[in-house]
């Protein structure tokens, strides 16, 4: 449920959830705009650009060309670079990312642990320090076994690094593993200079409760974020997940039938209105590429209208064919 007491009607003396679109642009076109906080390409094609606003996810995406994602505010904004962390900001609003290759930190463990080091020192000097939303792209996320699985490592390295980061509850966030031939660990946020309400799934146990066999140290995240103007969720990434434990290993159908369950008990948590439509921006992280043509006709079938972009990314379970994160706006 959400974990707050404010009143949840919109707020309008707050500023505005940026808008979050999909689009077919170069990123010369989509940065030039007004307000843009921050737009992303995605697949090892995408072109670069000199602007810290603009970031390539190292995820493929099976449609082609694939479309920019951009995030929008009613508001000037401005950027900059510090080390090897980007950010912009604007209308109280921060985007802020960092990318750290593995070969220079000594593996996974301390790519994470550095990397939540430096954003969490970064966002102490700012007014936009309350942290909503992450996202976590790591390469060969299921590789290795028991405590040794290299999601398991993020994990222990995103708490060692974190210190009082999140003193004040988990973010949402999205943890998925990338296909790029260097080991990269890429983390961006979107953060506040109010606070949301963290929400939380009654059909699941929350991450940070989870029992001793899926790691050493539990995933640090809620499963959904209020923005603190009230006006739009920000869900985590959501997969076939009942209580802790996983569902209908090996059927993609089931998985994703339960994924949107999942989806509506959040939604339902949240107070927000139930389904999605045309202004609901998500994104599908699809384990097997034979897979993305049957998970597209089954979410135009179950989700029609929706935007989706199909990711080809592995879900930090390995038995989890299929993960849906995005976001509802009122």
């Amino acid at each position: 449920m959400v974990q707050a007491s404010e009143n949840l009607q919109a707020q309008p003396d707050l500023p505005r959830t940026p808008r979050v679109t999909y689009r077919m642009a170069t990123p010369a076109a989509a940065l030039a705009e007004p307000g843009i906080l921050a737009a992303f390409g995605f697949g090892a094609g995408t072109e670069d650009w000199d602007d810290p606003r603009w970031l390539r996810v190292p995820l493929e995406c099976f449609d082609a060309p694939a479309p920019l994602e951009v995030w929008q505010v009613d508001a000037p904004v401005v950027s900059g670079r510090q080390h090897k962390l980007r950010w912009s900001a604007g209308g109280g609003w921060l985007f802020a990312a960092i990318e750290l290759d593995e070969r220079e930190t000594g593996g996974i463990e301390a790519a994470a642990r550095q990397a939540y080091a430096e954003l969490g020192h970064f966002m102490r000097t700012r007014n936009e320090r309350h942290v909503l939303r992450i996202w976590n792209y790591i390469a060969d996320i299921n590789l290795g076994d028991g405590d040794a699985e290299r999601y398991k490592q993020f994990c222990n390295g995103r708490a060692a690094g974190v210190d009082d980061f999140f003193a004040n509850g988990f973010p949402a966030a999205t943890a998925i593993g990338h296909h790029h031939r260097e080991p990269v660990l890429q983390v961006y946020l979107l953060a506040c200079v109010d606070e949301g309400a963290a929400v939380e799934n009654p059909r699941q146990v929350s991450a940070w409760r989870y029992p001793r066999q899926y790691g050493r140290t539990s995933p640090g995240f809620a499963r959904g974020m209020l923005m603190p103007p009230r006006d739009a969720l920000a869900i985590s990434g959501t997969a076939a997940v009942v209580g802790h434990a996983s569902a209908h290993a090996g059927d993609l159908e089931a998985q994703l039938d339960e994924t949107l369950l999942n989806l509506q008990a959040l939604l339902a948590s949240a107070d927000m209105p139930a389904g999605f439509d045309t202004h609901s921006p998500m994104k599908g992280y699809v384990r097997h590429a034979v897979d993305a043509a049957r998970v597209r006709e089954m979410l135009q079938r179950r989700l029609p209208g929706v935007p989706v972009l199909l990711m080809h990314g592995d879900v930090c379970r390995q038995e989890l064919l299929i993960e849906l994160d995005g976001w509802r706006f009122r």
